[in-house]
């Protein structure tokens, strides 16, 4: 049974929360960890896609519980070091245009949970989930 036509334009999260490339990654952890997002956009001054941050690409920031103060001091200074340091710089992206089976895909295929969606000038618009394409489905979105 072939999949209904739904484009990505009709399944994405618009105006999503992301950080810039320049921000601390304590501040890109800080928006994970208060919200339900487990993909961060990560953006230039002009609004631009230049990278994606996940859940995953911070877990080396975990701390187990530490004692003695160098092991403190040393996570501290981590969470100073910009966003550029820890992003996935190789983004897949689509336009809003996109089907459905194509997030799809692309989600397989790259083994990504979230696909950024841009204008023609790479300015992020939105993004698209696994859930989002899971409900939108189910939804007849």
């Amino acid at each position: 049974m072939p999949l209904p036509r739904i484009r990505a334009a009709k399944l994405m999260t618009e105006s999503p929360r992301s950080v810039r490339v320049d921000d601390p990654i304590g501040e890109a952890v800080d928006v994970l960890q208060t919200t339900d997002f487990r993909h961060l956009p990560v953006v230039d001054e002009l609004g631009e896609l230049v990278g994606m941050l996940s859940d995953r690409d911070l877990r080396a920031l975990e701390l187990p519980y530490a004692e003695d103060a160098a092991a403190v001091n040393a996570a501290l200074q981590k969470a100073r070091v910009p966003v550029s340091m820890m992003m996935s710089s190789d983004v897949v992206s689509v336009g809003p245009d996109a089907d459905v089976t194509e997030l799809m895909e692309l989600m397989l295929d790259n083994k990504i949970g979230a696909v950024p969606i841009v204008d023609g000038e790479g300015v992020l618009l939105g993004i698209v989930s696994y859930v989002d394409v899971f409900l939108g489905i189910l939804g007849g979105a």
